[in-house]
């Protein structure tokens, strides 16, 4: 049995340019190389691999053979790990990051989010991603743990010596509840009266908001680590609470729920920040969803 010789990335490619070209004229033409060196490099690569990759018998257009065919696939995925490859080190030749760790705080419009990291996909194609949706202090505990690189905030977050900040918006907070709910059935809610009633309160799964309340007038209160789940109970009337207007306004506009004219606070302001290691600045794609992402958010007509 003949041992089968690696190829040459060169002789691949001239295979798929004959593939996709048609002809070995028109390769060669692509390649800008004479149709000697096209064919002799295909002659080469069919007998490193011991196979027959084109027929040329019977027609001026070589065809695929049953194992040219077999092959393409693995060919073509070769090609394009070693364009990425490249790409990759073009990228981190040029200064961008080898992967952007982004922690982002669950008050952010996701609708803003998701068009960001869309149009980021497209400008920098070599630079993964890992986002991870957090609350409050959780945000800054990711970077302090060296598990992100950038973070984005919200305004309860103590000033830490390791970290630097930049403010870049803020999104608007509305009291909600049921129209079922008590408070929800008032036209005009007296002082006090929150605190008579059960108040839905989101949480922080670090210890860096310990002993912060973010807009807390109930000494009865549910504190919960998710967004969506504070959000469905308030929608069955279980409580009331403040949700981000962004999340809330079709349930406004449908009636499902309703905004609280409460005499303490009428809306919240929840401010955003954007924070990174002092040791770790961001870098050309860190930058790029910052200045984007504040533009963005100026932009958004249900954020403030």
């Amino acid at each position: 049995m003949v041992d089968v010789i690696p190829p040459s990335l060169d002789h691949l490619r001239c295979f798929l340019a004959v593939v996709e070209e048609g002809s070995f004229n028109a390769a060669a033409r692509r390649l800008g190389r004479a149709i000697s060196v096209v064919s002799y490099a295909i002659a080469q690569l069919e007998s490193q691999l011991d196979v027959r990759l084109f027929d040329r018998e019977g027609s001026r257009k070589p065809q695929l053979t049953e194992a040219g065919r077999a092959l393409l696939s693995e060919v073509h995925a070769i090609s394009d790990d070693v364009d990425a490859l490249l790409a990759k080190v073009r990228s981190l030749r040029q200064g961008l990051e080898a992967e952007l760790s982004l922690a982002v705080d669950v008050m952010v419009p996701g609708h803003v989010l998701a068009r960001l990291l869309r149009d980021f996909q497209t400008r920098f194609p070599t630079v993964p991603l890992r986002l991870h949706i957090e609350a409050l202090g959780a945000v800054a505990a990711l970077l302090l743990d060296g598990r992100a690189t950038l973070g984005i905030a919200g305004p309860d977050i103590k000033d830490l010596p390791e970290l630097e900040r930049e403010t870049i918006g803020s999104v608007e907070m509305v009291p909600v509840a049921a129209p079922s709910h008590a408070l929800g059935q008032l036209d005009r809610i007296a002082p006090g009266e929150t605190r008579k009633h059960l108040q839905l309160v989101l949480t922080d799964r670090s210890t860096l908001t310990d002993g912060s309340d973010f807009s807390v007038f109930s000494p009865r209160s549910w504190r919960l680590g998710d967004l969506g789940a504070k959000h469905a109970l308030l929608k069955e009337g279980i409580g009331w609470g403040s949700m981000p207007r962004h999340m809330v306004c079709d349930d406004l506009a449908a009636g499902s729920l309703v905004q609280l004219k409460l005499p303490e606070r009428p809306t919240l302001e929840y401010g955003l920040v954007a924070m990174w290691r002092k040791d770790s600045p961001p870098g050309p794609a860190a930058v790029w969803v910052l200045d984007e992402l504040r533009e963005r958010l100026a932009k958004c007509p249900t954020v403030a």
